[in-house]
């Protein structure tokens, strides 16, 4: 089991530290994998798609412009995320159906909960760099998530 501290603490030169702006709302405080990205705003269509295929311990980072309007991701993707061996959701965004949320085994990070639901579009991009929080989130490298925070690295540390 890792601790986001320690792994500052032995590779700091390694990492990008997210900047405290995201609560926790999921099952799992603990969680870590490979970054797969979703670029999205008030839409979570692509988000939906990328559940269609399997999460392999990754990690969804979802950039939803910090959009505080609508939500990204309730109970049912949530659920579909840890359904499809996702380890978790980080958002720059909203989520909403946060009791359900906390009860499901995946880890949800994100901005605030709103009880909107968000446009089914498919307006959006996947698999490209994204930055929130001071970091560039790039997919195949290593999100590390915990009661103190996020961690980037370009490779595995645990």
């Amino acid at each position: 089991m890792f601790k986001t501290a320690d792994l500052y603490d032995a590779h700091g030169d390694e990492v990008q530290v997210v900047t405290p702006l995201l609560r926790h709302f999921g099952g799992e405080r603990r969680f870590c994998g490979p970054i797969v990205t979703v670029k999205v705003y008030e839409d979570n269509l692509l988000v939906h798609e990328q559940l269609k295929e399997s999460g392999e311990g990754r990690v969804m980072v979802i950039d939803g412009a910090g959009s505080l309007r609508a939500a990204i991701v309730g109970d049912i993707l949530a659920q579909r995320g840890k359904d499809m061996g996702y380890r978790g959701f980080v958002i720059n965004g909203c989520v909403r159906d946060v009791v359900d949320c906390g009860r499901i085994a995946v880890g949800l990070m994100a901005l605030a909960a709103n009880p909107t639901r968000p446009k089914k579009k498919g307006f959006g991009e996947r698999g490209l760099a994204v930055a929130f929080g001071g970091v560039k989130f790039t997919p195949g490298e290593w999100l590390y998530a915990d009661e103190d925070g996020i961690l980037v690295c370009a490779r595995k540390l645990v």
